[in-house]
Order: C-alpha cells, then structure tokens, then sequence
C-alpha cells in the first residue's frame, strides 16, 4: 500500500492513513502522508503472529501426519476468526468516536483506498458515503474474482486446491470439495462477526458481502501471467508487479561479492520478513547443499548460525531483494511464495526454488510450476540432498531460465505500467466521483435471480401448463371421436 500512497503523494494528493495502534510499518511522521492512530487494536498483535508462524513453521516440518495438518487448519481458522472479531470492535470504537468521525465528514475526503481482506475500511467509506477503490488480491471470503466475477467452478480453480484451468472429471469434483469447505470457512469465520455487525449498522436487510461488492474500482494485485484465465469485470483493473522497477546499482562490498562468483553467478535466498529463521536442523541441511556449489550464495537469515557454513555463502539480516533479482548474475531466487517475491521474479526473469511456508505460498507456487518456471518443495521432507538435486535442476535445466524469461516479457509488454494504471483509475474515481458506470448491479440480485433459476421455473411453469392444456384437449378430442364412433356403430 506504501507504494501507492508514495506515488499519490508525489502526484499532488494529500493521504491520510487511519490505522490501529498495534500497526506494524505505518510511521506517525512521514512525509507522504498524515496518520490518524486509533487508540484500539486491530488484532494484528506482531508477536502473537509471530508464534503463531513459528508453531506453523515447526507443524509443518515435525508434523506432518493428517491430524496435524488438521490441528494446523483449525488454528489458522481460529486465527482468522479472532482478527476478525477484534478489527471490527476497532471499527465498532470508529464509529463510535462522534468527534473523529465528524474531523472525516469535515475532511472532504474524496474516496477511500484500503484492502478488503479486513473490512475496516469497506464499511468506513460506506459510513462516510465516498467512493471505495481495492487494492485487492483476497477479500474476507476469499479470492478476490469469487465476490465479484462470474466464477464456473469448472474452469476457475478454487485456491489451494493445486489444479489448473485444464481439470479431469475427479479434478473438478476436487475443486468443489474445496468449494464446500471455503463456504464452512465463511460460514464458521466470517459470518458470526460480520453479519451482526453490518445489521447494527447497515440495516437487517443488507448483507455485508454487498458493501464490498459496491466497490467502484478494483485494483486486483496479479494478471494474467500469473492467474489462470476467467471471467472477469469491466472494474477490476490488473496491477501487477506494480512493487516492481529496475534494479539500481548494489552497495560496494555486496556487488564485490557477487562479481566474485564468476561464470557461475549467485543464488538469493530470503523467507521474507515474517519468517526470520527456519528449524535449526532445516537451516542446517540447506547450508549445506550451499556448500556444495560452485555459485555464490546471499542468504536472508537472522536466526543461529548454521556450523556446516560453505565460503560461497554470505547471511545477511537484510538484503535488497529487488536490486539483487534485477542483477545480471543472479541465476536462482530461493523464496517461501508471498506475492510479492513471485512478482519480483517474473518481472526481471529469475527462476524459482520455493519453500513455501503459510497461507497462499503454497498455491502462489503450484501457479508458478504449472508454467515450468519453479521447482517447489516441501519442507516437511526437504533435506540436504532433495534441496542440492532441486537447485541444480533448476540452475541447468534451461527451460527454467527460458520460461521464465518469455513470462517476464509477456508481464512487461503492456501498453502502461502497472504503477501508471492504477493511478489513473484512482484519479479517475477522483475526478468523477466513482465508477458507477463499470459496477455491475448482480450482487443485489437473489441467488434464484442471479442463477435465473426463477426465469427457468416459470417457464418450466409454462411447459407443463401448455403439455397438459394439450393432453386435456386430446383427451376431450378422443372421448369425443370415440364416443361419435360407437354411436354411428349402434
């Protein structure tokens, strides 16, 4: 979001950020924009995330039996469930907050900007009456296409569910198993806090669904390079890489470094910033397959050091990601799959090892495999030697490289970049006071009208009115010509 907000602010707009108090990165004194802190908090407690990151981490790689998995599950829904809960008492404080909600109606604000995996910000900008613009990949349902688009579960894999477009029989009948579990998610999640807080606020007859389906513009952070083909809708608009920019020039001693790799060129390893260290007995596998290369290797790892440490490979607490992939040496990006990282490499052509950890990593990565670009592995059974194996295949078989160099420039060939697009339909909001135009009306539509099951019982109504006008009258026919007959008879 930082990014959009940077580029709007350098565009001549003024931004007010309105935030919890526990927030992460939001800064009280930046000069991009002005904060309003909330004195309440929105349920991302970074230490109680952290935990549970860990405990997953740790279920993932010594637990991997089924019950596990399920025990991993039931957390994660748990998790959810609590956020939820705890960013609407936030919005519910908001609200309740007479003189900050007057300073907002006095602020003349002209929309609202915020990401609709929590809803703080969907029912602020309906409480104030101002246009809603997404930056969007998930909603508090799920994918974000599922609450606006047509979505046929027959071509339009359900997330997680490791499948393509291109699904068999029993294939298909997987993707609506997982669809009947994202429905018991939203039903055991989503629901129980949502709903009542919409009626108290909103009215009983409106569902919470449709505040978010009202959205002028949808600013969808991925495209057709990395999604699979399906419908889609005149608002939602496709931005992604929008992070992404060329690489700029490394820091002395780190470009050293990596011109000392010769021929062979450098592996980059990061987890992100959540995950800062993996199981001591993983990182003590993966430094030594390191070791065994002849690459040089830049490592994000801020936890113990491994003691099995090649002389190829430098641990950094933090390194530029972005300038590191755009670097001409750099042969292999090692990552976990957030958005983010996968965008990066696809944007400057650099083939995947993936160690996915949490959440959307493992189906960011099932994409990236499917197109012959990654090789992912599990890290409740990768070793020394499944990692060394995936590492080479990936660094001289070059289909990986080719392949992901023609994703990277069909991802580039676009008539404006990403970061210049969203900005123009976020002025455009601006300029005409929303989208109205491009917003379809379905979502306050019945299911039986949106599925014209009513059209088709009606008219099924007809058909079986009009088949048994015609018996009747054929029936009547018959007596008649029969009745005329044994009567010429007697």
């Amino acid at each position: 979001m930082n990014v959009i907000i940077e580029e709007l602010h350098s565009r001549g707009h003024d931004v007010t950020v309105l935030c919890p108090s526990d927030i992460w990165y939001i800064k009280a004194d930046s000069p991009h924009y002005k904060t309003i802190t909330v004195n309440s908090s929105a349920g991302f407690n970074r230490q109680n995330f952290k935990r549970y990151i860990i405990k997953t981490v740790n279920m993932r790689r010594y637990g991997s039996s089924f019950w596990s998995r399920l025990s991993l599950e039931y957390d994660r829904l748990q998790m959810f469930y609590q956020v939820g809960k705890e960013l609407l008492d936030m919005v519910e404080d908001i609200f309740d907050d007479k003189e900050l909600m007057q300073s907002l109606f006095d602020g003349k604000y002209d929309l609202v900007l915020t990401d609709p995996s929590v809803g703080g910000g969907v029912f602020l900008s309906h409480r104030l009456g101002l246009p809603l613009v997404f930056n969007v990949r998930w909603t508090i349902q799920g994918e974000g296409h599922e609450a606006i688009a047509p979505f046929p579960l027959s071509y339009s894999p359900i997330p997680r569910s490791e499948l393509t477009d291109k699904m068999t029989f029993m294939q298909r009948v997987k993707n609506f198993l997982y669809y009947i579990f994202t429905c018991f998610q939203i039903w055991y999640v989503v629901e129980p806090n949502y709903k009542p807080f919409v009626h108290r606020h909103f009215g009983k007859d409106v569902h919470y669904m449709e505040l978010f389906q009202a959205a002028d513009i949808w600013l969808m952070r991925n495209d057709f390079t990395f999604e699979f083909p399906r419908p889609t809708m005149p608002n939602i608009i496709y931005m992604s890489g929008f992070q992404c920019k060329p690489s700029k020039p490394l820091p002395k001693e780190l470009e050293e470094f990596v011109q000392s790799s010769g021929e062979h060129g450098v592996i980059v390893m990061t987890l992100g910033t959540l995950v800062e260290h993996l199981p001591e007995d993983l990182t003590e596998e993966i430094a030594a397959a390191f070791a065994e290369l002849p690459q040089k290797v830049i490592w994000r790892h801020k936890g113990k050091k491994p003691s099995i440490l090649g002389k190829n490979t430098l641990i950094l607490d933090w390194l530029p990601q972005n300038d590191l992939l755009g670097h001409p040496k750099t042969k292999v990006f090692v990552a976990h799959g957030g958005t983010n990282g996968m965008q990066e490499a696809i944007y400057h052509g650099v083939p995947l090892v993936g160690l996915p950890l949490m959440f959307d990593q493992q189906d960011n990565f099932f994409r990236m495999a499917s197109r012959g670009v990654a090789k992912v592995l599990d890290i409740a059974t990768v070793n020394k030697n499944i990692f060394l194996e995936a590492l080479k295949e990936v660094l001289y078989e070059p289909s990986y490289r080719e392949k992901m160099k023609e994703l990277s420039s069909l991802h580039r060939d676009q008539p404006m970049k990403p970061l210049d697009q969203a900005m123009f339909w976020i002025e455009f909001v601006m300029r005409h006071k929303g989208a109205a135009h491009l917003r379809t009306e379905s979502y306050k539509m019945s299911k039986l009208q949106y599925h014209s099951i009513d059209v088709l019982a009606f008219l099924l109504t007809i058909v079986l009115l009009l088949f048994t006008i015609i018996i009747y009258v054929v029936k009547c026919f018959w007596r008649r010509v029969f009745r005329r007959g044994k009567a010429k008879k007697q």
